[in-house]
This record gives structure tokens, C-alpha cells and sequence, in this order.
């Protein structure tokens, strides 16, 4: 019995990293329609959303049943709450897929990024597929010190943001309002995406040593 149980943790933990590559694939698939306006991809990722909150849901479920006949205790039990937690961001990381994939259709068959910014959106898109492979890796091996790690990574993402940002504001900027709403939006979709991916280094820091996730010692 005890053992069909620890296998049901096992497969929890193994949805979780499954979500990761789900999401890695739609922002992956996102970026591209955004970049080369490619209205196919943007709407293959709109509704490939579908599986990933599918994944989630089925967690959902699969955990409330195994804290009900279970009654998991310690690290089992941080391992469930913290689970719907960490999946419950990568839920909204493959939201925020979507609102890229979106904002590709939005402007199709012209392109919502301009030319001097494609270079800025194309490594912003590279950071987020390093984020969130990395953020399975750590899932699959509860890492402490790779989890910490996320939040180098994200400071690299913060570091484009704030680039994109300045080219809006610059007095060289020539594509008028709607652009720079547009741009602008789009880089707040990835820099939160490598957001909730900090968050999931700390909720694993939590499931591994017990600390408080407010302390759990990624900034």
C-alpha cells in the first residue's frame, strides 16, 4: 500500500517536470510567431494551453486525493502543497505563452516587434527556454544550490527588460504609441515568466529543507 503511495508521489513529481517542457515548447513556439509573425504558430499555442492546464488540474486532483487517504505528513505533505503551488506557476508561465502568442496575432501580418528590437525579444526568448529547462532540471533533482541559481538567470531576463524599456523611452524611438504598448507588454509577459520560475527555485528550497518559503533563500 505504502508503496503504490510513494509511486503516486513519484508520478506528481514527474507532471511537474512534464508541465515544465509543455511550457518550454509554447513560449518556444510563442516567441517565433512573435518574431517571424507567423499566425499558424501563435494560434497552435493558444490552443495548446488546453494540455498544460489539463496537467495542472489532474494534479489538483490526484493530490487532494492523496492527502485524503493518505494523510502524508512532513516532507510528503510539503512535497503535495508545494506541488499545486509550483504547478499553479506553471500554469500561468504557459499563460503567459499564450499573451505573446497573442500579441503575434494581434498584429499579423505585420509584426508586433520592430527591427531593432527583434535582437532584444530573440534573447529574452533564449532566457526564458534556459529558465524553465533549468526549473525542470531542479524539479527533477531537487537541487538546492540550481534552484538558488534561477535567480541569476532571471537577472539576465530583468537586464533585457529594462534594455527594451529604455529603447521605448529613448528620444530615437519612431514607431509611435501602439508599438511601444505592444513591446512593452510583451517584454512584461517574459520578464514574468522567468518570475514564476524564481518562485519554483524557492518552493523546491522549501520542500527540500523545511524552511519558511519567505526565507528559502532565493532572492
Amino acid at each position: 500500500m505504502r508503496s503504490a503511495y510513494h509511486d503516486q508521489l513519484d508520478q506528481f513529481d514527474e507532471a511537474l517536470v512534464h508541465m515544465t517542457k509543455l511550457v518550454n515548447a509554447a513560449m518556444i513556439e510563442a516567441t517565433n510567431a512573435l518574431l517571424d509573425a507567423d499566425l499558424v504558430a501563435a494560434e497552435s499555442v493558444i490552443a495548446g494551453d488546453e494540455a498544460i492546464d489539463a496537467v495542472a488540474h489532474d494534479m489538483e486532483e490526484q493530490a487532494l486525493q492523496l492527502v485524503a487517504l493518505q494523510a502524508p505528513v512532513a516532507t510528503d505533505l510539503r512535497v503535495l502543497l508545494s506541488g499545486l503551488r509550483i504547478s499553479a506557476s506553471l500554469e500561468r508561465m504557459g499563460d503567459l505563452a499564450v499573451h505573446v502568442a497573442k500579441a503575434a496575432r494581434m498584429r499579423y501580418p505585420a509584426s508586433a516587434v520592430p527591427i531593432e528590437l527583434r535582437s532584444v525579444i530573440t534573447e529574452m526568448g533564449d532566457v526564458a527556454e534556459r529558465i524553465v529547462r533549468r526549473t525542470g532540471e531542479v524539479l527533477a533533482t531537487r537541487d538546492i544550490d540550481a534552484a538558488i541559481g534561477l535567480a541569476v538567470i532571471d537577472d539576465d531576463m530583468d537586464f533585457l527588460h529594462r534594455q527594451l524599456f529604455h529603447a521605448v523611452l529613448s528620444e530615437d524611438w519612431q514607431h509611435g504609441v501602439e508599438a511601444a504598448i505592444d513591446v512593452t507588454l510583451v517584454s512584461r509577459y517574459y520578464e514574468r515568466f522567468a518570475d514564476h520560475a524564481v518562485t519554483i527555485g524557492k518552493r523546491v528550497v522549501h520542500i527540500v529543507t523545511g524552511e519558511p518559503y519567505s526565507t528559502a533563500g532565493v532572492e
